[in-house]
């Protein structure tokens, strides 16, 4: 597997902001200390939105800098403000963590400002869809969490053990936890480790901690990972250079985690008939543990492949990784007792561009769309339109009688456009071809990258 390595001094990609999920294992003792500093935290949280909407035209003008002292002012007394408006804040929070208190302030008015952008636009009207459309309301018992400032909340030791300022029922003090799980950014040394926050409930306990990433862009070796998604293939990928020449190919289908996905989908409609009968009506929530691990389901597919196409273009330091533009895309159904229709239903064409963008833009790679139009319905030789078998739909014949794998063809071609693309010809995708006999021009293939007037396959 190759790697492109380049000097800090060289440009960067845009900063990305990524959050990984640190595992803790607490005792019983100390898991009730973060759930009362967590409901400590809320309760604050919740007076905070009341005074903050309270004095809303004074505070609402005032830049992040200026607002959070305006607010202490209100609530927090000091030598310099020995006379706080309202006192009893600071008699119910008795030695509340100053910073501690400072993120509640910034939550609080983010909760009050969306109240009052909601309430503006009902007012006039754009919010209101129906005559009988009720007003906001402002939701002062929010399920946030607290953001823990280093050095004042927390204190970390070599990622193994961190120590956490908590709320043990009647006073503030520091425990020490055992970091028991992590992910890998922080070894990472562009990466700047931003304040985590505090996730604890019944069953779950681990920090949140975000990373400011300033990934060194990708110094391209003149291939492009063109990817093809298709419903009996999950995706075809293809490695293309610049002058048309195939150095890798790879079909991406985790057929098992498809497999338990359809098993218990199907299983939905034999409980539904069981349940409702002929003209019955299905209840609220109906088999709603089966939709959820059918979502997680999904979600694992979706990062399994995108993993996988970011892997292959890391190893070949692609200039950019190139998808169909399917947004608005909609499917139509097949013949009678067909399942194509439940097969676009889990084609997870959105989830797989979303999740393999984020994974390259982290490091620094670039992914572009182009039109999906003739990908897969012209021959990547330029010998015309292909036809399909009716019997195995991913095998196409071509005009010469040539038999190919289709989602091939089309990585193939997504590949060429993708390369015109980064070409930056000025409005390529929409000029059509003077010559009015030839196709529009981004309907292109692959045997337009061709200069040495045949194709090597690797």
């Amino acid at each position: 597997m190759r790697y492109t390595m380049i000097s800090m001094a060289q440009k960067t990609a845009p900063k990305t902001i990524r959050t990984d999920k640190w595992r803790i294992l607490p005792s019983a003792e100390q898991r009730q200390y973060l759930l009362n500093t967590v409901q400590e935290y809320r309760r604050l949280s919740r007076f905070l939105v009341t005074v903050i909407s309270t004095h809303w035209v004074e505070l609402g003008r005032l830049s992040s800098d200026k607002l959070v002292p305006s607010v202490e002012k209100l609530v927090h007394a000091t030598t310099q403000n020995p006379t706080p408006k309202y006192p009893q804040i600071d008699k119910a929070f008795y030695k509340f963590p100053s910073y501690l208190r400072r993120a509640a302030i910034m939550f609080a008015f983010g909760q009050v400002s969306s109240y009052m952008t909601r309430c503006r636009d009902w007012q006039s009207g754009q919010s209101r869809n129906r005559r009988d459309a009720k007003p906001p309301i402002l939701n002062s018992d929010a399920g946030c969490y607290p953001a823990l400032y280093k050095g004042q909340c927390f204190k970390l030791h070599e990622f193994e053990q961190v120590e956490l300022k908590v709320f043990t029922g009647t006073d503030w003090i520091w425990i020490a936890v055992p970091i028991i799980s992590k992910r890998d950014r922080h070894k990472v040394s562009t990466n700047q480790m931003k304040s985590p926050s505090l996730i604890v409930n019944e069953r779950h306990c681990h920090l949140s901690v975000p990373f400011e990433c300033h990934p060194a862009h990708v110094k391209g070796s003149g291939v492009v990972v063109a990817v093809d998604l298709g419903i009996n293939t999950t995706a075809t990928v293809s490695v293309v250079s610049r002058d048309g020449t195939v150095i890798h190919r790879e079909f991406i289908h985790p057929g098992r985690d498809i497999d338990r996905r359809d098993r218990r989908l199907k299983s939905v409609s034999g409980r539904a008939k069981k349940t409702m009968g002929s003209c019955g009506k299905l209840s609220k929530g109906f088999c709603q543990n089966t939709y959820r691990k059918c979502r997680n389901i999904n979600q694992q597919i979706g990062n399994i492949v995108s993993k996988q196409i970011t892997t292959i273009a890391q190893a070949y330091s692609a200039d950019a990784i190139v998808f169909e533009d399917l947004k608005g895309w909609k499917p139509k159904g097949g013949k009678k007792r067909s399942n194509l229709k439940q097969k676009f239903h889990g084609w997870l064409k959105s989830l797989i561009v979303e999740l393999t963008e984020c994974k390259w833009t982290e490091l620094g790679g670039k992914t572009i769309t182009v039109i999906a139009a003739y990908t897969s319905k012209l021959a990547y030789d330029g010998s015309g339109v292909v036809k399909r078998d009716p019997k195995n739909y991913a095998l196409a014949t071509f005009t010469s009688g040539k038999k190919y794998n289709c989602d091939l063809n089309g990585s193939y071609n997504i590949a060429t456009r993708g390369w015109q693309k980064l070409d930056s010809r000025k409005d390529y995708e929409k000029r059509p071809s003077k010559n009015s006999g030839r196709l529009p021009r981004s309907w292109a293939c692959l045997c337009d990258l061709w200069t040495g007037g045949s194709l090597r396959l690797a």
